[in-house]
């Protein structure tokens, strides 16, 4: 476990990534700490900028690189010589030797190459942190590419998992940070990561995306040969299309930036709230546009190794808030934040709705080279803090991915209307889910089991009532026990008072009687007394 933080802290000093911090907006004193840092002698080398920290996250690991991938897709957080480097990540990562990947395909086929492919290329086409993509042709004469995971990459990735689970739990001790609930971010990460270790995963995945989209002019997904696919070898149907990161190129075909804009924002939408299963990994690297009809582009989308899926209940309460955000109704928002449990109870929704509305007005009908998502980003952060709005776990995948779709539209089309394009789409959506058509399709989907149950409606009534009658007699009996006692105690009660009443009399005849004496006064009224306590005594 040791030796994986000097490992970090040796790539750090070898690529002298502390030259990369913006020291001028440290504090003065922390400055002062980096000025004198022992790093200075190390020397920079021939490295520029952009490449030590490519190279510094390829020697870190596969956690590294996917990190590296994300930041890749957001070039306006970035100069273009760091923005340009990182994007090699998406698919230019050093390979591993094609003899490995040779065996490796053998021992998971169990038959040799020469039986299983008419050709292959020992030399990769792609090479990502997980896995790399070797060109093959079937004996049918089919064109397929071939994915192997790469060799020994899980006993890395539990380690540095195992840092970020040391990270996580000291940033929960913490009370500014433990709203964010950062184990649990951890932990969903590490199951959507380890998935992409297990191809057949991928490949179930791939073929349900496939289905969604099926015959649909927005996205096509290349088909799954399940008989050449296993754990850690997947062979799928090879595509021919314009990576989507190559504007030159796909200007060059004349293709309609605009519409294809808009179709990735459409895509993104449908996966979420139509099918409730998107693809959470659409980085450059992943996505390409088919050459066909330029005019009315189609995405092709590879590596479904990540995929998400929210509870009815968050896609309801997504769906109703970017609504209420696109109409501009704060109140609507800060309401549905309070009832979904987002926000704690007792906040106040005018004032949560005036803390929103700060934040989100300046960007709302800008296109989205005039919007700084790193400001309202830093705004929404500030707002959680002072409403102490909790970080919910299962919507961080949808966020990451929301924040890849953002950073290709970006690329692709910067005078896109994010928010003209989602309203649409979202009011249709909860029409239909609202209206007739969303209760008949309801109906449809929970028909089976209706039919199933509905022979048994007879015995269940009957059963159903004669439990009713015994529940109902039951609670007659308990009912009338519990007068029985309630009477009970009150006649209790009444002897209770009637023996302290006696007793008293009794006592005060018997304290009284020496001084009846004393004082020459009648003894009748004394008897009198104790008589009447004994009587009452008695009559208990």
């Amino acid at each position: 476990m040791i030796l994986r933080p000097l490992r970090i802290l040796w790539v750090i000093t070898r690529y002298r990534l502390d030259t990369l911090l913006p020291l001028d907006r440290f504090p003065w004193w922390l400055r002062l700490v980096f000025q004198w840092s022992p790093l200075k002698v190390v020397p920079l080398g021939q490295y520029s900028r952009g490449e030590r920290l490519r190279l510094s996250l390829e020697a870190l690991g596969p956690i590294f690189v996917k990190f590296g991938q994300m930041l890749s897709t957001r070039r306006d957080l970035f100069p273009d010589d760091i923005a340009n480097e990182l994007k090699r990540l998406q698919d230019q990562v050093p390979p591993f030797p094609g003899e490995q990947a040779e065996a490796l395909i053998e021992s998971q086929l169990g038959i040799t190459l020469q039986e299983a492919f008419a050709e292959f290329s020992r030399e990769p086409l792609a090479s990502a942190s997980i896995a790399q993509v070797h060109a093959a042709v079937l004996p049918t004469g089919e064109e397929v590419v071939v994915k192997v995971i790469r060799p020994g990459i899980e006993k890395v990735m539990r380690q540095d998992m195992s840092l970020l689970y040391l990270l996580a739990r000291t940033l929960q001790r913490l009370p500014e940070a433990r709203r964010l609930h950062p184990v649990e971010v951890v932990r969903d990460y590490e199951v959507t990561l380890f998935d992409e270790l297990d191809l057949t995963k991928e490949a179930a995945n791939t073929s349900q995306l496939k289905r969604n989209f099926a015959n649909s002019p927005l996205l096509y997904v290349p088909a799954i040969h399940w008989e050449l696919t296993r754990h850690r070898v997947m062979v799928q149907e090879r595509i021919h299309g314009v990576p989507v990161a190559d504007i030159d190129a796909l200007r060059a075909q004349n293709t309609d930036m605009r519409r294809l804009a808009e179709r990735g924002v459409e895509i993104f939408f449908t996966q979420v709230f139509r099918d409730n299963f998107f693809h959470a990994d659409m980085h450059p690297g992943n996505i390409f546009v088919s050459r066909e009809t330029p005019q009315d582009p189609q995405y092709i989308a590879i590596d479904c190794g990540i995929v998400g899926s929210l509870t009815r209940e968050d896609q309801d309460y997504l769906a109703r808030n970017l609504l209420a955000f696109f109409h501009q109704d704060y109140y609507e928002v800060a309401a549905l934040h309070i009832e979904s449990g987002w926000v704690a109870e007792d906040t106040r929704a005018n004032e949560f709705a005036a803390a929103v509305r700060t934040v989100c007005e300046p960007i709302l009908e800008k296109p989205l080279k005039d919007i700084s998502f790193g400001q309202v980003l830093l705004g929404l952060f500030q707002t959680a803090r002072r409403f102490n709005m909790e970080v919910q776990p299962q919507l961080v995948l949808l966020q990451k991915t929301l924040l890849n779709i953002e950073g290709l539209g970006r690329q692709l089309y910067p005078d896109l209307d994010l928010w003209a394009t989602a309203k649409p789409f979202l009011e249709r959506w909860m029409k239909e889910r609202a209206g007739i058509g969303g209760m008949w399709e309801s109906f449809k989907r929970q028909a089976p089991e209706l039919t199933r149950q509905l022979p048994e409606l007879p015995v269940l009534a009957h059963h159903a009532l004669t439990q009713h009658e015994r529940r109902s007699r039951h609670l007659g009996q308990q009912t009338e026990t519990l007068d029985k006692l309630q009477r009970q105690l009150s006649r209790q009660s009444s002897r209770v008072r009637r023996t302290r009443l006696g007793l008293g009399l009794i006592a005060l005849a018997l304290a009284w009687q020496p001084l009846s004496h004393w004082l020459g006064q009648q003894s009748l009224p004394i008897l009198l007394a104790a008589g009447i306590g004994a009587v009452l005594v008695l009559w208990n």
